[in-house]
């Protein structure tokens, strides 16, 4: 696929021989440092603490020039693409910090949907790595989750409002809003967000 001067090949994250975790971790990393900015404010150390913790056979990514442009994972909504192992957190962010880690973001990246619709694909940890961003990568991979996944609808869970590119993109992809979830005050004012939104698109 042609995205200005990039071709990108899109496939399964556990099919790559390129090293893909510790991209993706990056990527992550630089996509989520303002929101684990209390566990360390170093993207690096951010993308090691956390580099174990992608189900990888649940990721795609775009690959250009043996790099990993994009990723976005899609599961059923029950499967988890994500696993936090408080060992290595507490290795790469000291024994308090690692440990808080592990108990408050097990809640949160770990929490299973209630009642996950049937049919339904959740897609997950859509990121772009900087020097590829404007070139169309997310859109592109899940252009390609559309296509070679089972699903028939699909949703997108806790958008900042703020994430003005992001939206865009959900949007032109055929994303509606269904679902909006106001950030308590004192943590809207931290990170400048007012609302977590959900997205859903249904299938044609």
């Amino acid at each position: 696929m042609q995205s200005g001067d990039y071709k990108f090949i899109v496939a399964k994250a556990d099919k790559i021989e390129l090293d893909v975790r510790t991209q993706i971790s990056e990527i992550f990393a630089e996509g989520f440092t303002q929101w684990l900015g209390y566990f360390s404010k170093d993207k690096n150390t951010i993308a090691k603490a956390f580099a174990h913790m992608f189900v990888l056979d649940q990721f795609y990514v775009a690959i250009a020039n043996d790099k990993v442009a994009g990723m976005a994972a899609c599961t059923d909504g029950k499967t988890l693409s994500i696993k936090l192992n408080k060992k290595e957190l507490r290795k790469h962010l000291g024994l308090f910090k690692g440990s808080m880690a592990g108990i408050f973001l097990k809640k949160e990246f770990e929490a299973p949907y209630e009642n996950s619709p049937p049919n339904t694909g959740s897609i997950e940890f859509v990121g772009t790595a900087h020097e590829f961003k404007g070139q169309g990568v997310a859109s592109q991979i899940i252009q390609y989750i559309f296509e070679n996944t089972p699903y028939k609808d699909y949703v997108i869970e806790e958008v900042a409002d703020t994430n003005i590119p992001a939206m865009k993109l959900y949007k032109k992809l055929g994303f509606e809003e269904y679902k909006r979830k106001p950030l308590p005050e004192k943590m809207a004012k931290k990170n400048g967000i007012n609302n977590l939104l959900s997205l859903k698109y249904m299938g044609k």
